[in-house]
């Protein structure tokens, strides 16, 4: 997984079981504060990484590029991963590019979102939602 350096924007290549740490940039040195935004899901693998090796609650948000909501929503999954980072990891799926992931979890609605914890999903919710209720639920469920 990939996080961006605030100060040299430097993207460097972070585990996920690291996700919600604050490491140091692999150019500038610079503290590596935990992912500030979304975390966008590359393949099936890396979301089961992720999931296998969390230790903090993960909240995933299903969408499509085509999906209108998604797109209204979007800056909401980015204000609470700001919200949340060090304290939930925040991840994207885009179920036209992985749609076994879709498939797997019964995604039927977009944009859907479930919280996970220790690798199973604890809340699930289809449609569009305010950043305040995502930290609500990555912090209470």
């Amino acid at each position: 997984m990939l996080i961006t350096c605030t100060g040299c924007h430097t993207r460097n290549r972070v585990a996920p079981s690291h996700l919600a740490d604050t490491g140091t940039c692999g150019r500038c040195k610079q503290p590596l504060p935990p992912g500030q935004g979304p975390v966008e899901i590359e393949n099936v693998a890396d979301f089961d990484a992720l999931l296998a090796s969390a230790t903090v609650p993960v909240l995933v948000d299903f969408w499509a590029p085509w999906c209108g909501p998604c797109k209204m929503v979007a800056p909401e999954v980015a204000a609470a991963a700001r919200t949340l980072a060090g304290r939930c990891v925040v991840a994207k799926v885009d179920t036209d590019r992985l749609p076994a992931l879709a498939q797997r979890y019964q995604i039927t609605g977009i944009p859907a979102f479930k919280v996970f914890r220790a690798g199973k999903p604890v809340l699930e919710r289809t449609g569009a939602v305010h950043a305040r209720e995502l930290v609500h639920w990555a912090g209470g469920a």
